[in-house]
């Protein structure tokens, strides 16, 4: 059942955070350095939302403290952080000395995971993988990963990755994220197609 918290930290940016998605930020507005300093000393978490050129977005992604990397003494710091879970922005709060709201937290809808959606989820992001790194991915590691785990670890537009996050089905975010792997792999082999012809100084070489 989604549960609503109240007061709770708000960092609107101009990204898009997922569930499992590692973000750094550097903290440096006088507003920002309490809100992580309450954070760090709560061990609460907050939430990145995207500012977008159309205004805030009604869902974000709350996001846990992994690491600070340093502190300056005047309360810049640079840390790492981690996506946990969505919600949905119920209300502003503006009493507070650092943006917060009322949100509420969002569970997926009931469904029997489609596996025949995850498979194609899978091999559609091996493929990119290998296709990019010469790498193939741990199958075992593959195996546990779901739509947010993969699409963490690719560079997504901020539009396709505020789709998977606004979806509150897995299998519709599976289904989504294997359009976008596939899509992604297309673009991936066209610039090194492209690459090789201007190596090739536009002539094509057999050997």
């Amino acid at each position: 059942m989604a549960s609503i918290v109240r007061e709770f930290p708000l960092f609107p940016l101009g990204l898009v955070a997922l569930p499992s998605e590692v973000v750094p930020l550097h903290i440096f507005e006088e507003r920002y350095k309490t809100m992580i300093g309450e954070c760090l000393e709560s061990e609460g978490e907050f939430g990145i939302v995207w500012l977008s050129d159309d205004g805030l977005r009604p869902v974000g992604c709350a996001c846990e403290i992994s690491e600070v990397l340093d502190r300056a003494e005047d309360g810049r710091m640079n840390i790492l952080t981690r996506g946990t879970r969505p919600f949905r922005i119920v209300a502003r709060q503006d009493h507070l000395p650092f943006p917060a709201g009322e949100v509420e937290f969002l569970d997926d809808k009931t469904e029997e995971l489609d596996p025949g959606a995850l498979e194609d989820a899978h091999a559609a992001y091996a493929a990119l993988v290998e296709q990019a790194t010469d790498r193939r991915p741990d199958e075992a590691e593959l195996l546990t990963m779901g739509a947010y785990e993969m699409a963490a670890t690719v560079d997504f537009g901020l539009d396709a990755k505020q789709g998977l996050l606004d979806l509150r089905s897995e299998n519709a975010r599976l289904r989504l994220v294997t359009r976008l792997f596939r899509a992604a792999s297309k673009r991936l082999d066209f610039a090194e197609r492209a690459q090789a012809r201007a190596r090739s100084n536009g002539k094509v070489r057999f050997s």
